[in-house]
């Protein structure tokens, strides 16, 4: 069985930076050898909500679409979809300072990074 090495990044909602308080709401997967990157998103918005009763949940949902769609490559990633999947990746988890924020990359192996990704969802999201 073949292992693939994979990284790993939480994607965060940070709905009033100044708090610094964050709710997990996605993960980012990415594997070279595997060809591989991957968002999956859960944004629990009665938490968002909890966080900041006056978040902007569409455009938290707008924001993280953005990042599915970066790391789809489709037609709606705009000049982001002709890079390679490590570029997006990178471009992704470069720190920023605005409501929705990449956490450290972290690594691991798996015989199926997709699946990770669905798993780390699970254990570190939902």
């Amino acid at each position: 069985m073949t292992e693939y090495v994979y990284e790993y990044a939480l994607v965060r909602v940070v709905p009033r930076v100044e708090r610094g308080e964050r709710m997990n709401a996605g993960v980012l997967v990415y594997s070279r050898q595997a060809g591989l990157v991957r968002a999956v998103i859960h944004l629990d918005e009665a938490r968002l909500l909890a966080l900041d009763p006056d978040a902007d949940v569409t455009a938290v949902r707008s924001a993280l679409a953005a990042v599915a769609a970066v790391c789809s490559g489709g037609a709606d990633a705009g000049q982001a979809a002709a890079d390679d999947p490590g570029r997006r990746f990178r471009w992704l988890t470069a720190p920023r300072s605005t409501v929705v924020q990449p956490g450290p990359v972290h690594c691991g192996l798996s015989a199926d990074p997709a699946a990770e990704a669905e798993r780390l969802l699970d254990l570190l999201v939902r």
